[in-house]
């Protein structure tokens, strides 16, 4: 058998006041004198009483929890924005329920249900795909309150993102800028993934009169260190290979950065790296990276507030909002101007 469950009547016996005062006091009621609430703390102490979040919950009609869906527990610009999503709901009396897709479509929709079985007041969501949206949809059209933290401003959902495609642009322009034209990209190439960054990679090139080359587009198949490794080992065995490479993820230009290492190249006087996150680990690497900052701080605050707003709703949920952030490109060592 489970331990016994301490209920208000428990408490109420052992102090010898009615459960309304007890309730009263463990809630803070001014009503209560100071010497009497003492009494009843200590005695809810000492009984090891825990309030029923669930009976709570049949009254308020909320859980006071949040379900936070993301793609891949082992990126660290998503740690990085679980931990502080975490945070800024606890700040606001949120607990915060995880879950990970791992990238796979059958886990995310079984995520969902479980988060609505277990009557999470909403979601912020990282989804595995830009694209196909239909099922998150069907939680907003029902009125269920949920929050990108991708944005597409076509897709009928709230969403909260740095402006990746524009992020994107602005790392490739600044490669351009540099003397660059023989200019890599480390990116997925599925057609059923996230173009925006790849979507600023051409902008960039065509602006600039470059004609993008399949050849020099490199699908790591991850997201990971090795998986940067191995698609600049592709990129870099070509004929006429890149003088400059950008990258989706600073894991990959890591793993592009150890491929350099490894085979006596330099960077950036051989070939220039721009990664895009602004990870920790891209300004202490060997050689620092220039990487497109990825506003954890600014973006947590804002879908936060955009979903307890949504919560809040009594009636039909607003318009979806998308807010897109312009980011900043943090120039290091990883690019200089050719000669």
């Amino acid at each position: 058998m489970g331990r016994p469950i301490v209920r208000l009547k428990d408490v109420a016996d052992k102090t010898g006041f009615s459960v309304n005062t007890v309730s009263l006091a463990l809630r803070g009621s001014p009503r209560i004198p100071a010497d009497t609430a003492m009494r009843i703390r200590d005695a809810a102490r000492d009984l090891n009483y825990m309030p029923n979040q669930v009976a709570k919950s049949l009254v308020s009609r909320e859980t006071k929890t949040i379900g936070l869906v993301l793609t891949d527990i082992t990126n660290p610009a998503l740690t990085q924005v679980a931990q502080s999503i975490e945070l800024a709901l606890a700040e606001r009396g949120y607990s915060t329920l995880f879950a990970t897709s791992n990238n796979d479509l059958d886990e995310e929709k079984r995520i969902f249900a479980m988060f609505q079985s277990r009557q999470v007041d909403g979601m912020l969501i990282y989804p595995r795909s830009h694209r196909d949206l239909a099922h998150i949809r069907q939680l907003r059209q029902a009125n269920y309150p949920v929050v990108l933290l991708v944005a597409d401003p076509d897709a009928g959902v709230d969403a909260v993102s740095v402006d990746e495609r524009r992020g994107a642009y602005r790392a490739v322009r600044h490669l351009i800028d540099m003397g660059h034209s023989r200019i890599g990209i480390i990116d997925s190439a599925n057609p059923m993934g996230n173009h925006e960054k790849r979507d600023g990679y051409v902008a960039a090139l065509t602006e600039a009169g470059i004609e993008p080359e399949r050849a020099l587009s490199a699908d790591p198949q991850g997201h990971s260190v090795i998986r940067g490794y191995w698609a600049m080992d592709k990129l870099m065995r070509l004929a006429d290979r890149p003088t400059a490479v950008f990258t989706a993820n600073d894991s990959l230009a890591i793993g592009a950065l150890r491929w350099t290492q490894k085979n006596g190249l330099r960077v950036p006087e051989d070939v220039a790296i721009v990664g895009f996150d602004n990870i920790e680990f891209a300004e202490h690497a060997a050689t620092p990276l220039t990487s497109v900052n990825y506003e954890i701080k600014l973006i947590t605050d804002l879908a936060v507030a955009r979903l307890i707003e949504l919560i809040g709703n009594q009636g039909p949920l607003p318009d979806p909002s998308v807010t897109l952030i312009d980011p900043e490109l943090i120039v290091r060592e990883s690019t200089h101007r050719r000669s």
